[in-house]
């Protein structure tokens, strides 16, 4: 049986043979709570095809181009790799602590819980606002895909024309949504596996090139020389630079964490998408920047044009040296439905950040409100609005605007993914005080808590690093857009600790019970099988006999 379990109010945790035996009861009087108000029916694929939808975007299929440039084959593809090992031990720490509490929001509350609510507030509204910023980064980036065609026309009309569908579609019941996603999502997966092949047989000869192998490893070479100073080369620090792109790549895997809220069955979907998500998204990450570094040198200039049309798209600069005349008209159309599929999974993240940031006292109660159908609506119109910021990009400085905005979105993912690890470090202390074993959690992942204080070291090394072409030499532009997520995620954390003068949360204290779903053994599977089987009996006799009246 699946029942809500909530603790006490103030964070405690409620009589643990009171949790077991007893349902809660609301009464009219309750306040109203959004995650038992939303629609329940997303399913694994939905699941797995909405964080698809909102990770495989502009990053893989434009911005990768700049990686390989600026790294060199061998350092991208070890960048990606690397960045790989940090996504999935945030993701092994998320999927414990989403089947054990499956609420809207997720790990933005979790820190709220279980180390404090400060970090809670800092990090719900940080992450929120990089899904906004993003959904108008990705509709900028629909409005140039389509000058690729007509450079005449303004982006300022395609932004608001794919705004308008995008928006309507997130106030779809969840689990139509979930269907839309799951194809806009195949049609990236079958992109990327159609350049796969194409990328083998032109690597084996089937071009004018002639066979091509890892030629390009050797000349001009796996690793690009990075420029520091005044002359001075470095390859491993192009390698480093190379991290907070391919970190912005990945980002948009946790979402599965964020679609737990209102999944059918989260105990039993929520591990199986998030094994699924990611190692999709890996192998299609790694596979593609491997193809690329084969098939196009570093020092093509194609690959660091700063376009964001599919003239800067590395698929686009391998399809046109194999001298294809068609493909990069079709791969075109491809990038405008990714870049729409990954606008409307930001829109869906975003708006459900908000509405847990509410559920914790951290944004305003209307924002609680949802159709009779269950979709938050006020949260999804006030996330769809950030996405007419896009319109800053019509400005003169428009090339700058979207600079900071990309940076913004891939920093604040370092720091939730550095949140979801603490949290799960934080989630496994308050289990032990308890006496709770890891054993009985509705899913346990391997390597814990190794992997957690690994994604943790590396997250935190990279936000610090990241910024370091600003200081060699100083540059005042590049360090506020290398670190303005980090100001502004310093910025809410200490306004809310001197506002509300909140205090770390001890392990004893932890809410691991508000939102937990608990699942009853069946006491007698023999007895339940056979009530179920003559259920079904029942309703086969009686639409029989409906079909004869």
């Amino acid at each position: 049986m699946l029942e809500k379990v909530e603790g006490d109010p103030a964070g405690y945790p409620a009589d643990s043979g009171a949790l077991e035996k007893t349902p809660t009861v609301h009464s009219s009087n309750d306040v109203e709570r959004a995650d038992l108000d939303l629609d329940r029916s997303l399913k694994s694929h939905h699941l797995q095809l909405i964080a698809i939808g909102g990770t495989v975007g502009t990053g893989i299929f434009i911005a990768s181009g700049g990686s390989i440039a600026q790294a060199g084959p061998g350092g991208a593809l070890i960048a990606y790799a690397f960045i790989g090992t940090i996504v999935y031990s945030v993701m092994l720490s998320l999927s414990e602590m989403a089947t054990y509490i499956p609420i809207a929001g997720a790990f933005t509350r979790y820190a709220g819980r279980f180390i404090d609510p400060s970090l809670g507030f800092a990090m719900g509204w940080i992450y929120w606002f990089s899904w906004s910023i993003t959904y108008a980064l990705e509709l900028t980036a629909a409005g140039l895909i389509i000058q690729y065609w007509n450079q005449s026309l303004s982006i300022g009309i395609f932004i608001a024309i794919f705004w308008v569908p995008m928006t309507l579609m997130n106030f779809l019941p969840v689990n139509a949504f979930g269907e839309l996603e799951f194809w806009f999502a195949s049609i990236k997966v079958i992109a990327l596996a159609g350049f796969m092949i194409f990328a083998i047989c032109i690597n084996a000869g089937a071009s004018p090139q002639g066979y091509i192998g890892f030629k390009y490893y050797h000349n001009p070479g796996a690793f690009a020389p990075f420029l520091v100073g005044e002359g001075a080369k470095a390859k491993f620090v192009g390698f480093w630079a190379t991290l907070i792109q391919a970190g912005f790549s990945f980002q948009g895997t946790e979402t599965v964490g964020i679609g737990a809220g209102e999944s059918a069955d989260p105990r039993k979907t929520v591990p199986k998408a998030v094994r699924n998500t990611f190692w999709s998204i890996f192998m299609m990450f790694i596979m593609t920047i491997f193809f690329i570094g084969i098939l196009v040198p570093y020092d093509n200039p194609g690959l660091n044009t700063g376009e964001t049309n599919a003239s800067a798209s590395p698929l686009v600069v391998a399809i046109e040296l194999a001298g294809v005349k068609v493909l990069p008209h079709i791969i075109n159309g491809v990038l405008l439905t990714v870049v729409l599929s990954a606008a409307s999974s930001n829109v869906y993240c975003g708006s459900r950040v908000l509405v847990g940031l509410s559920e914790e006292g951290c944004a305003p109660r209307f924002f609680q409100r949802v159709t009779k159908r269950g979709v938050p609506w006020v949260s999804t119109a006030l996330t769809s609005a950030f996405g007419l910021l896009g319109f800053m990009n019509l400005s003169n400085n428009g090339g700058e605007v979207f600079d900071w905005f990309l940076n913004i979105i891939a920093v604040a993912g370092f720091i939730a993914w550095s949140c979801i690890t603490m949290c799960h470090i934080s989630f496994m202390r308050a289990l032990k005080v308890r006496g709770i074993s890891r054993d009985s959690l509705p899913y346990k992942s391997w390597g814990q808590p190794f992997l957690a204080w690994y994604g943790l070291f590396f997250c935190i090394l990279i936000i610090i690093t990241q910024g370091f072409t600003s200081f060699i030499p100083w540059n005042t532009t590049k360090f506020f857009i290398s670190y303005i997520s980090v100001i502004l995620f310093a910025v809410l954390y200490l306004g809310h600790k001197i506002f509300t003068r909140s205090k770390f949360i001890s392990p004893i204290a932890a809410d691991i019970d508000t939102g937990r779903l608990h699942w009853e053994e069946d006491e007698n599977p023999t007895e339940n099988l056979m009530s179920e089987t003559a259920s079904r009996s029942d309703k086969i006799k009686k639409m029989v006999k409906n079909m004869f009246q």
